[in-house]
Order: C-alpha cells, then sequence, then structure tokens
C-alpha cells in the first residue's frame, strides 16, 4: 500500500509538472517527462504523434495558430493503474479570442516514471 501511495503521488507530481511546463510552451521540458516512443493525440490531424520529434513537431504548428492553455483541476487513479487528470482547458486564437472553454480529462499512462501515453475524453455532456 505504501509502494503504491508512493507511485500515484510520483505521478501526480509528474503530470502537474508536465502542465506547468506545457503551459509555460517548454517543449524540451515537457519532452524530458515523456518516454522517447510516447504516444500523443494530435487533434489538429486526428491521429496520433509518436516520440519526442512527432510530439514537438505538432506542438510547433498548434502554438503557431492557437494558445492553448490546459489546468490541472483533480487527479483519480484508475484501478488500470493509469491517471485521468480533470482539465480546465481554454483554447483561444492568436488574438486572444476563446475559441473553447471547457472541461476534459486527460488519461495517461506513465511507465517507469515517463509519460508513455495519453487519450483524451470528452468530460462535458455534447
Amino acid at each position: 500500500m505504501i509502494q503504491e501511495q508512493k507511485a500515484i503521488q510520483t505521478n501526480r507530481e509528474l503530470l502537474a509538472s508536465a502542465y506547468k511546463h506545457f503551459n509555460a510552451r517548454d517543449i524540451d521540458a515537457v519532452l524530458n517527462l515523456m518516454h522517447r516512443d510516447v504516444d500523443w493525440p494530435n487533434l489538429m490531424e486526428n491521429c496520433r504523434a509518436h516520440g519526442h520529434a512527432e510530439v514537438r513537431d505538432y506542438w510547433t504548428r498548434q502554438w503557431a495558430i492557437l494558445d492553448p492553455h490546459v489546468e490541472p483541476t483533480d487527479f483519480t487513479f484508475e484501478s488500470d493503474g493509469r491517471t485521468t487528470v480533470h482539465v480546465h482547458q481554454v483554447v483561444r486564437d492568436l488574438t486572444g479570442k476563446i475559441l473553447v472553454d471547457s472541461m476534459v480529462q486527460h488519461v495517461y499512462l506513465v511507465q517507469e516514471g515517463l509519460i508513455r501515453s495519453m487519450e483524451i475524453r470528452n468530460s462535458e455532456p455534447s
């Protein structure tokens, strides 16, 4: 039980740090928290980005046209070992106009202390 609690705290700290660096647009700091073969959702092309180079390319292109900010509000630790982060997401265009203001869930698989994959679930009814 103590080992499980330690893993939960470590995952929470890892993921909170990833959000902080993402919002600061510090790509290298976020990538340092990810497995080299990370599997990441690419919402712009409706596909997946695999590995650091593809995630870097995706975020660089995304930030050239959008200003997303994601703030974790809660963490849920799933029985399958994944961590769900409840996130307030605000996406603006480059003039500051809000395009999206919603709650979503980001579901992470953390392996060996690194983010291995993430999926996005809509947490608000359509």
